[in-house]
């Protein structure tokens, strides 16, 4: 072995021995898991509560138009609210009783002004017209109020005519054809309102009967908290015993793998010292071989300086500068100086009788049986938790039968199949009510018809038979019928024209404060606003549904909340607040609660795991005690420094030559040349192998190896007494990680009771469908019937006048105007 390979050994070895990994074999801990609950069972609600008037919609604007303009006045919820309270007592004392009283009709008056205007126009008319119509009579039978039958000649009379005849040609038709529409669409309207009902139903049965099926699916879903669970449970070990294993690891695994590190270290400087030992010995022989060849060599060449040639002048001081050279063929490092290591690897040799590899992977065993430990140790804990999952599944289906939602749903479903029947018994009822009010509405048509008919007749006739060449008495009897036709109009308008009103006064009166007063403030929600009102239904009640349902009227429940949740499709479980008597929310934080109890004595004691026996320690004191860091490093740095000869040997054999050339060819010359070969054969093959031992590394060991052992005491240390924190800490994480598969169920739970179990859409669906039908369909049809009427009505009067003044032009008169030439 060469001494440069034995050095180089020594020193890796004993500075950078590998550092061979152990792993554990404890997988790594999970991650916290996300659990799927999947999608809760929902049913499909067809009632869509939303109505569009189409080409009607124009004149029902019309109409709310017209109303606005004899109401605009805000919703009076403050009255309104007045006078709730005082309907259930809220106001106590007489006198305040008669005060409220005076003052709500005071507001009544003020807000109901424009409809008593309107309202006592109709009285008036109603009453005035039938008397008006008597004494017009009684005045055109004494021939006045042109009951005289002469018509007086005028210029004008062609351009009066034809512009009363214009105006009776379009008075009154707009107004009846807007009461037969409105009147007509309420009656086709009562199919759509079956289509309605029978769609709300079947959304109260989808509800009922799928609500149950949504139940028992949130129930059945605890299976997957169990399972996950047990999981965890069941994989204790591997859980938070892999979680224990991988913190403590942190420093355990550097601290053993630093130990075993050293297990190479030590054969690796076994070996660097058996090679230096034998390069030594190599070494020492080389240099006494080298000395002994030198010095020949030196001799020899000193022999052939001495030839008679040097004598001569021209070679004297070659061979002087030859002979000065000489004592620098030797060589310039003392290996025999150098002391042996023997001693050092005989120890080395006596502390690899231990295997430390062994030692070290006990450790590793011993620190790897972590899960095993864990597992033993919370054996008791996991079995309670067992025992828990299984007495919470248990109180879970019992905790859903304490309440009848089964045969509530059953015996709701009965009802709405019951009330369906009903209202079906009902329906040829109300065709008839709806033929008998259809036939009634058209009758009233019919008047204004009948009237507009003699009207129309009347100047058909009128103009037909008109002749402008003829005299007033002399016209013809198309023309004479004609007048006729308008003056039976004008009888009948007399006659229908106070029933009309007389209707449309009632229809207005009753269909322009529901619109007012019901549909407007329901639109505007301003409604739900006086239903909210604290203290309404009683003085000691903030809200009347809580108080009512749960005898707790604080509770923020209110009929606004209500139906806007189930407007927006919520579930009714949050939107009518039932956790105050099915909080399962409540229920499972106890179990949860009662989980969490369980663990508090969960305890992992790791002092009986061993890193480093004994043995091994001394083994590493026994190896820093064998004496390498004595081996004086610095003394072979100064021999190795000093190189193998004085003098270069090559560049010396070189100038040997170079100087032989110098010299005359003889003897000398080829003396020198023979010497010269020689120095570089020895350079060849002695010099340059020791050349190649002649470099070295010094090393310290005794510092890393006390880092080992620091390390692997506060390793140790670490296990035996200040593991605790760790230990408790990855423990609250795996109790955590159990509880928050509750949790996650609780919240899922807690969501899909609010969002998609038992959705209460149907509830707002008929609050809607009752607005539609009561507002949309009745009212606004009934309010624009007696609006359209009402109009027609109302021209009643100046048609009278019209066909007055136009029957004066068809009629033959008894005497005419007479113009002498």
């Amino acid at each position: 072995m060469l001494w440069k390979t034995g050095l180089i050994f020594l020193c890796w070895g004993l500075t950078s021995g590998e550092l061979q990994d152990r792993q554990s074999g404890t997988p790594a801990a999970p991650a916290r898991t996300t659990l799927d609950f999947g999608l809760v069972p929902s049913g499909v609600y067809d009632t869509v509560a939303y109505y569009e008037p189409g080409a009607i919609g124009i004149l029902f604007n019309m109409m709310h138009a017209f109303l606005y303009v004899v109401q605009p006045n805000p919703f009076p919820e403050d009255l309104v609210i007045r006078v709730a309270k005082d309907k259930f007592g809220a106001i106590q004392s007489e006198y305040q009783k008669v005060s409220a009283l005076t003052l709500c009709r005071v507001q009544v008056i003020y807000y109901e002004l424009g409809f008593v205007v309107c309202a006592a126009l109709g009285l008036l008319f109603t009453v005035l017209l039938p008397l008006v119509g008597l004494l017009f009579c009684l005045c055109r039978c004494c021939d006045n109020c042109g009951g005289e039958m002469h018509q007086r000649q005028r210029k004008n009379a062609d351009c009066l005519r034809g512009l009363l005849t214009t105006l009776s040609l379009y008075i009154k038709k707009a107004g009846v054809l807007c009461a037969y529409a409105a009147n007509q669409n309420l009656s086709s309207q009562l199919k759509s309102m079956r289509r309605l009902v029978k769609s709300n139903l079947k959304d109260l049965h989808t509800f009922a009967n799928q609500t149950p099926a949504q139940i028992d699916y949130l129930i059945s879903k605890y299976d997957t908290v169990k399972q996950h669970v047990l999981h965890d449970l069941e994989n204790v070990g591997v859980i938070l015993g892999g979680r224990i294993h991988e913190e403590l690891g942190k420093d355990v695994q550097p601290a053993l793998n630093g130990v075993l590190s050293m297990t190479g270290t030590m054969r690796d400087t076994k070996d660097a010292l058996e090679n230096v030992s034998l390069s030594l010995e190599t070494l020492q022989e080389g240099t006494v071989k080298l000395q002994a060849n030198l010095s020949l060599v030196r001799g020899s060449l000193s022999n052939a300086l001495n030839d008679p040639v040097c004598t001569h002048p021209q070679s004297f001081e070659i061979c002087h500068n030859i002979r000065s050279t000489l004592p620098k063929l030797e060589i310039a490092a003392n290996y025999s100086s150098l002391t042996d290591v023997t001693n050092q690897l005989d120890k080395v040799n006596e502390v690899l009788k231990t295997d430390l590899g062994q030692i070290v992977e006990k450790g590793f065993a011993s620190f790897n049986d972590t899960p095993n430990l864990v597992t033993d140790q919370t054996r008791n804990i996991v079995e309670g938790v067992k025992v828990l999952l299984d007495d919470v599944g248990s109180n879970v289906t019992t905790f859903t039968k304490l309440f009848p939602v089964h045969s509530t749903l059953t015996n709701f479903t009965k009802m709405i199949s019951h009330t369906h029947s009903q209202i079906e018994d009902i329906y040829p009822q109300v065709d008839q009510m709806d033929f008998y009010r259809w036939i009634c509405c058209i009758t009233l048509c019919c008047m204004v018809v009948l009237i507009l008919t003699f009207n129309f007749l009347g100047l058909l006739c009128g103009i037909l038979g008109f002749d402008r060449h003829a005299t007033p008495t002399t016209r013809g009897c198309v023309s004479n019928t004609g007048g006729n036709l308008l003056m039976a109009g004008v009888g009948f308008s007399f006659l229908f024209s106070w029933v009309l009103m007389g209707v449309i006064t009632a229809l207005f009166l009753a269909g322009g404060n529901l619109e007012k007063l019901v549909c407007e403030p329901f639109q505007t929600r301003q409604l739900f606003k006086v239903l909210d009102t604290p203290n309404l239904a009683n003085s000691a009640w903030k809200n009347f549904i809580p108080g009512y349902l749960y005898n707790d009227p604080e509770l923020d429940l209110t009929a606004y909340s209500l139906y806007s949740n189930c407007k927006d499709n919520r579930g009714i479980y949050s939107a009518l607040h039932l956790d105050k008597v099915f909080n399962i929310s409540a229920f499972f934080n106890t179990s949860v609660v009662s989980g969490s109890r369980k663990f508090e004595g969960m305890k992992v004691d790791l002092r009986g795991i061993i890193l480093l026996e004994s043995e091994g320690k001394q083994n590493l004191i026994s190896f820093t005690e064998t004496g390498i860091n004595e081996i004086d490093f610095a003394a072979y740095l100064e021999e190795v420094n000093k190189g193998v000869t004085r003098i270069d040997l090559v560049d010396f054999a070189s100038r040997l030559d170079a100087q032989a050339d110098q010299l005359s060819k003889g003897t000398l010359q080829t003396s020198l040349k023979g010497h010269a070969n020689t120095i570089r054969q020895i350079h060849i093959q002695q010099v340059i192998p020791l050349e190649k031992s002649m470099v070295i590394y010094p090393c310290l060991t005794d510092v890393r190896v006390r880092d080992v052992l620091a390390a692997v005491d506060a390793a140790q240390y670490l296990i035996s007494h200040n593991a605790t924190f760790v230990i408790n800490q990855e423990t609250e994480k795996y109790k955590q990680t159990i509880i928050g598969y509750f949790k996650q169920y609780i919240d899922w739970i807690r969501t899909s009771l609010a969002l998609e179990v038992a959705t209460c859409k149907p509830l707002s669906n008929i609050v809607d469908t009752a607005e539609i039908l009561g507002c949309s369909f009745l009212l606004d049809s009934m309010n624009t019937f007696w609006f359209g009427l009402g109009c027609s009505t109302l021209f009643l009067l100046p048609s009278i006048i019209l066909s007055v003044k136009l029957a004066k032009f068809y009629r033959r008169m008894d005497t005419e105007d007479v113009y002498d030439e």
